[in-house]
């Protein structure tokens, strides 16, 4: 007999099925056996009563929380009055006529019939496993399904290719700081986790893709942050021949089909999102991601919000010199009439009032993403590492393969990239996006269910050429 889902049984009535699942709860009502069974679609009620063969049911006595089980029996309506409304198998149940004990289970460690807010998160993330069998989890990650299918789907219907960039790269100067991976067959040298794809999405765009797009890991080994994670999730986007309007508009119309489809209880405050300049968000709100819902705790509405026109440089305190405000390949604006040469002379002579091609996305105060008009020239390129500091010999060596492609016909061209894990977060109503990621890390980047970072064996170090220093 071909098994059901505990949804299904509803279609079934005076048939005989077979489930199987997740004892969730039993109750004992005098000499009759209730069981909630609970598998992927929903809770099922199973009962066991006295005139079952003894066997069966000296098995269903023996049921506890958790146990996995199958059974096989007869659906049946429940009695009028004895309905439960709050599960979608309420007015039916199963009368059981055989069983059979699949696995046992321990006492688990927490109950996974709540939320889980009121557990510990430590202890949730190193049993998390089962604590992603509460509901709460299982709608999160089965929303995070629809969405980023939704994505895949609305992207490709316009004419969007989805191509998947390698993850051992090349450690390059971006920003934040690389993971790297030693290379056992060339000792001494290193690959790199990418921080994005946003080299691999250039050469996709000067090999005349046009337009790509990649549900993409990422990985940055960056400081303790609520709500960043050592790898995360983000939509990767880019175009050839793109106006800023094309891209920001693009990311608009999507968000507001997600939200139709997926989150119709979600209010968007404002369509098309509002677009101000970075010197107006910092003039008016004193922050370039500002919060414009006018009531700040109401989780239904979604204040989105396009912040344009940041500076393409800031001042490195720290570091004492100028650094990127985004990244080292975002374009800048040229003024009226200006040339290439005009920009470079303007880059060197006054750089705290070059203004980029570069917007980020806010949604309720959060930063969810950002992008720009790439520089798709090799000498404004050149121009610019240099400016930030950058020895001719290194920029080649780094991003020589960058600037070659740049010197057989390359596009104009442009992109963004969304965190999809901050934004699942707030239409999930979320406070961290842990909540959202099936195995997340603690926020300084640990896997207690894994138990990493670990050691690693001697054989292993010394296959790679390396030693730990204490």
């Amino acid at each position: 007999m071909q098994r059901i889902f505990a949804i299904e049984a509803s279609k079934h009535i005076d048939e005989q099925v077979k489930v199987c699942g997740w004892v969730s709860r039993r109750r004992d009502h005098g000499k009759v056996i209730f069981i909630d069974l609970r598998d992927k679609s929903d809770l099922v009620q199973i009962v066991f009563a006295p005139d079952l063969e003894p066997e069966v049911y000296q098995l269903a006595e023996k049921l506890r929380a958790e146990w996995v089980i199958e059974v096989i029996g007869e659906v049946k309506k429940r009695p009028k009055g004895m309905e439960n409304p709050k599960i979608a198998t309420g007015s039916i149940e199963i009368k059981a006529k055989k069983i059979k004990i699949l696995t046992q289970a321990k006492t688990l460690p927490f109950s996974v019939q709540t939320s889980g807010y009121d557990i510990s998160e430590k202890l949730r993330l190193k049993y998390r496993y089962l604590d992603i069998r509460r509901q709460r989890l299982q709608e999160n990650l089965r929303f995070r399904h629809q969405f980023i299918n939704l994505i895949r789907n609305w992207l490709s219907e316009r004419g969007f290719v989805e191509i998947e960039t390698p993850i051992l790269t090349k450690s390059t100067p971006e920003g934040a700081r690389d993971y790297i991976v030693p290379s056992r067959l060339e000792p001494g040298k290193f690959y790199a986790l990418p921080q994005s794809p946003q080299q691999y999405k250039q050469l996709l765009m000067v090999a005349g893709i046009e337009k790509y797009f990649q549900i993409a890991r990422c990985f940055r080994d960056e400081d303790t942050r609520g709500d960043r994670q050592p790898e995360f999730t983000q939509l990767d986007l880019e175009m050839d021949f793109p106006t800023q309007e094309d891209i920001l508009r693009i990311t608009e119309n999507l968000f507001k089909e997600i939200i139709e489809k997926i989150a119709p209880e979600k209010k968007i405050l404002q369509f098309p999102f509002p677009r101000i300049t970075y010197e107006e968000a910092i003039r008016k709100y004193n922050s370039d991601k500002p919060d414009l819902r006018p009531n700040k705790s109401d989780k239904k509405t979604l204040a989105f919000l396009f912040v344009c026109d940041f500076p393409l440089f800031e001042w490195k305190k720290e570091e004492r010199k100028w650094g990127p405000m985004h990244h080292p390949f975002t374009r800048p604006k040229f003024n009226p009439g200006e040339t290439m040469k005009d920009v470079i002379k303007r880059i060197n002579k006054e750089p705290e009032r070059v203004i980029a091609h570069q917007y980020d996305i806010v949604l309720n105060g959060s930063e969810i993403g950002g992008g720009s008009l790439r520089i798709h020239e090799s000498e404004l390129l050149e121009a610019i590492f240099e400016f930030l500091g950058h020895k001719k010999e290194a920029i080649h060596q780094k991003f020589g393969h960058l600037l070659e492609a740049f010197t057989y016909g390359a596009p104009p061209h442009g992109g963004i990239a969304l965190g999809l894990d901050r934004i699942l977060m707030a239409l999930r109503g979320e406070n961290s996006i842990r909540e959202v990621i099936a195995f997340p890390k603690t926020g300084d980047g640990k896997d207690l269910m894994m138990q990493s970072p670990a050691e690693v064996s001697a054989k292993q170090l010394k296959e790679l050429h390396l030693e730990i220093k204490k």
